[in-house]
């Protein structure tokens, strides 16, 4: 659990990698809840294990239609009575979304949730329309950004100076290269509508983080082709970071003043 004194917005990330997803932002006047692949059991348990009130969730966000992203919607929105976002292409993709009061957000769109901003940028991922989500209120702001094979423009823009910077870092390239995934699906994920590699996230971290950065977490790490360690070291490499503690998981710039983590697929993690 990382802390900062003057946080308005807090992110907790109650699941991260390809057997589902989902995070909460947690504002001034409520909480923003970022996709819903894992059960309801699974996901309160997870929010009480962090000390997240989830009757504080006034709306949920979707990213993109991956059942790791949406397995769990129809069963949380049964007894959910805040508000639904998703671009039409997401909706459209699955036939139990489309029943649901889903509001269109398209990339471009600025929202008003739980006393923030919420800005919607696409992304890159092999779906109909897929997004990503920055947030901000009063300075502060948490930048959303996963499954998605290169960053667009319009990413970058929205994540570039964000306090906390949560960012795709799928896969190590040689890992999964040399790992069981067949031809096709190693190109899948290499392509432009995959994955970020370590190295293609370390790579952005020039552009993205500024004074303003405090903690960058990796997430979405594959389980085959990738390990938090190599993440982490990967990562904090692109900044001057080093070794917080004995596993490589954690990592620190010799000033204190920025922080790399590794999202996890079972075991919740909050940034304050």
């Amino acid at each position: 659990m990382l802390f900062c004194m003057d946080a308005r917005i807090h992110l907790h990330i109650l699941a991260s990698g390809s057997k589902g997803n989902a995070c909460v932002v947690e504002g001034p006047e409520g909480s923003v809840l970022i996709d819903c692949g894992i059960s309801r059991r699974a996901l309160f348990a997870r929010a009480a294990e962090l000390g997240v009130d989830m009757d504080r969730v006034q709306a949920l966000l979707l990213t993109h239609e991956h059942s790791d992203h949406v397995s769990g919607v129809t069963v949380f929105c049964s007894t959910f009575a805040g508000t639904l976002h998703a671009t039409a292409g997401t909706i459209a993709a699955r036939s139990y979304l489309a029943g649901l009061p889903f509001s269109l957000v398209a990339p471009g769109d600025a929202l008003e949730i739980a006393g923030m901003r919420v800005n919607v940028f696409s992304t890159s991922h092999d779906v109909a329309d897929p997004v990503g989500y920055s947030f901000s209120c009063d300075g502060d702001r948490v930048g959303y950004c996963t499954d998605t094979g290169v960053l667009t423009d319009a990413a970058r823009e929205e994540l570039a100076g964000c306090r906390v910077l949560a960012l795709e870092s799928n896969h190590d390239v040689g890992m999964l290269k040399r790992g069981p995934y067949p031809a096709f699906l190693q190109a899948r994920i290499l392509g432009s509508g995959g994955h970020l590699s370590n190295d293609q996230a370390a790579a952005e971290l020039d552009q993205l983080v500024t004074r303003d950065t405090e903690t960058v977490v990796a997430m979405h790490l594959s389980d085959k082709n990738n390990r938090p360690s190599i993440a982490v070291r990967t990562l904090a490499e692109a900044v001057g970071a080093e070794a917080a503690n004995s596993t490589f998981t954690e990592a620190r710039t010799p000033d204190g003043t920025l922080s790399i983590c590794a999202a996890a697929q079972a075991h919740p993690l909050s940034v304050w």
